[in-house]
């Protein structure tokens, strides 16, 4: 059974970061695509970044140069460090995973097979 946990939200002020974690169980390192997505209220879920099995990244223009993907296969856990953090941020993240061992970032949470319960992220203004 894949199951994957987040943890690393909190409240944090303009300009700071945060790092999410996401650990992975039930898939071997590499063999996995890892996607964090993120909704707020009233609004859809969007793709933030993404990590494929080979570590090929891919970030929404809205977080990139800011945020980045990492993967520690040791503990099975991929990080998004969250610099920069604007209150547009602000929404709970999910980290999705699927099987895949290719290049191919999925951006579409319909691509995923497997979600987290989610870490809220809270920039104050």
């Amino acid at each position: 059974e894949v199951q994957l946990v987040e943890s690393g939200g909190g409240l944090v002020q303009t300009g700071g970061s945060l790092r999410l974690s996401c650990a992975v169980s039930g898939l071997t390192p590499n063999n996995y695509n890892i996607g964090w997505f993120r909704e707020a209220p009233g609004k859809e879920r969007e793709f933030v970044a993404g990590i494929s099995g080979t570590d090929s990244t891919h970030y929404a223009d809205s977080v990139k140069d800011r945020f980045i993907l990492s993967r520690d296969n040791a503990k099975n856990t991929v990080y998004l460090q969250m610099n920069s953090l604007k209150p547009e941020d602000s929404a709970v993240y999910y980290c999705a995973a699927t099987y895949s061992s290719s290049d191919y970032v999925a951006e579409f949470g319909g691509e995923y097979d497997s979600w987290g319960q989610g870490t809220q992220v809270t920039v104050s203004s």
